[in-house]
């Protein structure tokens, strides 16, 4: 009895079960999604111009949802909504100083440095995937709620990433989400096909996800201590509480877990 007791998986933590919970939702949006081009294709008129004034549709749910997301990305929020420490580590109520011994700068410098190459890296290969999402459309091959529709996969992918497996990690060599140089990078990549279309509903989505990229990118700048686990001990395995990618956390050497 003790062994099997030994051997039970670990319950997931609150903060996965909430995004898994969050998974399954966007599932289901993708599904109404569907369904909506299928049978009221009209409802997607809100993308276009100034139409999102003219008419309430579930579309308008969904873009305040993503706003909202997004403005939790700017604004340091402490209790009541689970966030990710990884996409709250840029906040400065999130850092937790090292052991000064412990601590060089020209260590975190050239961390920052080739972090940023590799970011920079999945970049290009994003602004590659774009692009030809863009000539698709610019050729007529796909339309507005081709564009829309391949936003909402993405944005099911998002999380598909974080509690199942991300592709990108490969290229930026993040351990985790926790650590991941371009985890508020999201939504930027999020509504990227969307950039083709004119309208208040994806310019506005658009702009957003801009101002949260960009403030990122200017934390990592002014701040970049927060950003790398040697320098902010909350980063480390042995401090997290978020437990979010725990896919990862049994396939890193020892050494590496109790950093």
């Amino acid at each position: 009895m003790e062994n099997s007791k030994t051997l039970q998986k670990p319950r997931a933590s609150k903060t996965r079960r909430v995004y898994t919970l969050h998974l399954i939702v966007r599932c289901l949006i993708l599904a109404a999604c569907v369904l909506i081009l299928i049978f009221d294709p009209s409802q997607t008129e809100v993308l276009e111009g100034w139409n999102f004034f003219r008419r309430f549709t579930p579309l308008h749910l969904l873009w305040l949802s993503w706003m909202l997301d997004m403005l939790w990305q700017l604004v340091p929020v402490r209790k009541r909504i689970i966030i990710a420490l990884g996409s709250q580590k840029h906040f400065r109520f999130r850092f937790q100083p090292p052991d000064k011994e412990n601590f060089s700068y020209q260590a975190l410098r050239r961390h920052i440095i080739d972090t940023t190459k590799a970011a920079y890296k999945v970049f290009a290969i994003w602004a590659a995937v774009v692009a030809l999402v863009s000539l698709l459309w610019f050729f007529d091959v796909i339309g507005n709620n081709w564009l829309f529709m391949i936003t909402i996969v993405f944005y099911v992918c998002d999380l598909i990433c974080v509690l199942i497996w991300c592709p990108f990690r490969l290229i930026v060599k993040a351990k985790c989400c926790t650590t991941c140089r371009i985890f508020n990078w999201d939504h930027l990549m999020m509504f990227s096909p969307m950039l083709m279309i004119s309208g208040f509903y994806s310019r506005t989505l658009l702009l957003m996800a801009f101002a949260d990229w960009l403030i990122w990118e200017l934390c990592i700048m002014m701040y970049p201590e927060r950003f790398w686990e040697n320098s902010n001990a909350a980063l480390r395995c042995t401090n997290c509480t978020d437990k979010l990618c725990t896919q990862y956390c049994g396939k890193r050497p020892p050494n590496e877990n109790n950093t």
